[in-house]
């Protein structure tokens, strides 16, 4: 159950169940419901109505909130999102979490740091999680286009909105919700000044997209290339850990 405390030596309990569907997705679902009934029921249009009937089922499935066990500890930075790591690069951070805010408040800075890119599917779990707890000090939406969020260039030129979080220690972890070719919007459930626990949701987006993490300078990703990775329970990195990790895709 939420709010409950597991361990690595069997303290807890675990017990699988179906997945809430967040609120937000809730109406989608009725509406497509709601169609499907209308095809069967009133204009007997078997044809058109079990296919939307399925489809409705696939709204819900989509919009699934499951509950995660999230990794405690000082120096972890969890994933944000579900999904397959696409890219692991070193860039600059995007310009619009480089320099202080008008408040003084600190960014991302210009050097280059790495940059891990999550790609979700339509059939992942599309509610993104703070990868570190701490003060929200920016949420900043910018539009954009609707390409593949798998290219590279999907981080400068889809629809985007970055998230910085402030850690107490006066580290700063951003994070950036980019939209893709299907997803239309992107939704926040925090704001500036709103305190986060690592693991905690802070929004979604609708039907496909990509998460982008900026891990601290001296900081290496500690998930591989191609790797499926599960939002708020594998560990992306530890603060201030640098060390070669490699894979075998078998």
């Amino acid at each position: 159950m939420a709010g409950d405390l597991t361990d690595n030596r069997g303290r807890g309990d675990a017990a699988w169940g179906w997945p809430p569907i967040h609120p937000e997705g809730r109406k989608f679902g009725l509406i497509a419901v709601g169609i499907s009934l209308i095809f069967l029921l009133l204009l007997d249009w078997e044809i058109v109505g079990w296919p939307l009937l399925a489809l409705s089922a696939g709204v819900f499935a989509f919009f699934r909130d499951p509950e995660r066990v999230v990794p405690q500890g000082d120096d972890m930075i969890v994933a944000p999102a579900d999904g397959l790591v696409t890219l692991i690069m070193q860039v600059p951070p995007p310009v619009e979490l480089q320099a202080p805010d008008s408040q003084g408040l600190p960014g991302l800075g210009t050097e280059p740091v790495t940059r891990i890119s999550i790609f979700m599917s339509v059939f992942d779990v599309h509610i993104n999680r703070a990868p570190v707890g701490g003060i929200v000090r920016r949420v900043h939406y910018i539009p954009g286009k609707f390409m593949n969020a798998d290219l590279d260039k999907a981080s400068e030129e889809n629809e985007r909105q970055h998230v910085l979080i402030e850690r107490s220690d006066g580290r700063v972890i951003g994070c950036t919700q980019i939209a893709g070719l299907v997803a239309r919007r992107i939704v926040p459930f925090v704001k500036p000044g709103d305190i986060v626990a690592v693991g905690q949701r802070i929004g979604l987006i609708r039907f496909g997209s990509r998460v982008d993490v900026y891990l601290p300078q001296g900081t290496d990703s500690k998930v591989l290339l191609g790797q499926r990775i599960v939002a708020g329970e594998t560990v992306l990195a530890e603060i201030g850990k640098q060390k070669l990790i490699e894979g075998v895709s078998q």
